[in-house]
């Protein structure tokens, strides 16, 4: 079995990853995080920091394949941040022979019309590979999962609100996909020379504009539908500040991840399923497994 090194192993994807590469029969794994001493998932904590590339070495020695799930979003200035650990870590994993990274992108067309957000995450693509190291990257729109900072937004405005202005954009198209699925996809490319060096678009069966998932999202939580009225002008500054107001995310990670709803992001091709086939979760029941996690959760 091939060393893994996971990137990010305490947040939203990479927690779930750890346990599913566990369970999988990967037993030689790596969880690097800021804050190895209190971790508690499956694998071996290690101390690393992509912005710090001292502590890379480290980290990356004697590792064949590595996921890099980070970012920096809640940072105005991330864009140079991300970049700059990306470069770090392709530097890192090329000195220290890494035959695969695996990183999970955002999805969006390479015609000029890609958001900050999306240019950031389409740099950080290329800048892994930058040393030579195959790069295997998964594209993805929003992420369905309990715990994900775009589905807490549904979940949280479908909760709170009797009834919803939105903007515009709100009618822009996406794909969304499980948490399940986006996992079930990185173990699958893991450690096969088919997926190397390639880039796989994943989403679920669904393309639905921003009010359609709202609209599911509230049959299933409150088991009927919420007002919804569009609005011509409500600008990305405006609107992330309304979402700080009535939701727990912050002004810059909402603003930066609206400047990207306005961009279409659906699946163009589905290359992937050569190599992991199977169905993935329809939108409905992956906010039906999203809201009964967070029941556990709770309970």
């Amino acid at each position: 079995m091939p060393r893994i090194l996971v990137t990010g192993a305490t947040g939203f994807v990479g927690r779930r990853l750890m346990k599913a590469l566990s369970a999988a029969g990967h037993d030689d794994l790596r969880a690097m995080t800021r804050h190895p001493d209190t971790y508690d998932g499956p694998g071996t904590p290690v101390g690393g920091d992509v912005a710090d590339s001292d502590s890379l070495d480290a980290a990356l020695a004697g590792v064949d394949i590595a996921y890099y799930l980070v970012h920096s979003l809640d940072d105005a200035d991330f864009e140079r941040l991300d970049a700059q650990a990306a470069r770090n870590f392709s530097a890192a994993a090329a000195k220290a022979g890494v035959r695969q990274i695996v990183y999970l992108g955002g999805l969006g067309a390479d015609d000029g019309s890609l958001s900050a957000h999306l240019r950031s995450r389409r740099e950080v693509e290329s800048l892994l590979s930058e040393d030579g190291v195959p790069v295997t990257a998964l594209r993805a729109a929003i992420v369905v999962g309990n715990g994900g900072i775009s589905w807490e937004i549904t979940r949280q405005l479908v909760k709170s609100l009797p009834a919803m202005i939105v903007p515009k954009w709100a009618t822009t198209r996406t794909q969304p996909i499980a948490l399940d699925d986006v996992v079930r996809y990185l173990v699958g490319v893991a450690d096969k020379p088919q997926a190397f060096g390639r880039i796989f678009e994943i989403g679920g069966p669904d393309r639905l504009t921003y009010i359609e998932m709202l609209r599911i999202a509230a049959q299933v939580e409150k088991g009927r539908s919420v007002p919804i009225v569009t609005v011509p002008v409500l600008t990305p500054r405006l609107s992330s500040y309304w979402l700080a107001l009535v939701t727990d995310v912050d002004v810059t990670t909402g603003r930066n991840l609206i400047d990207s709803m306005g961009t279409e992001v659906v699946v163009s091709e589905h290359s992937i399923k050569d190599i992991v086939p199977g169905d993935s979760m329809t939108y409905e029941e992956s906010v039906r497994v999203a809201l009964a996690e967070r029941s556990a959760e709770k309970a």
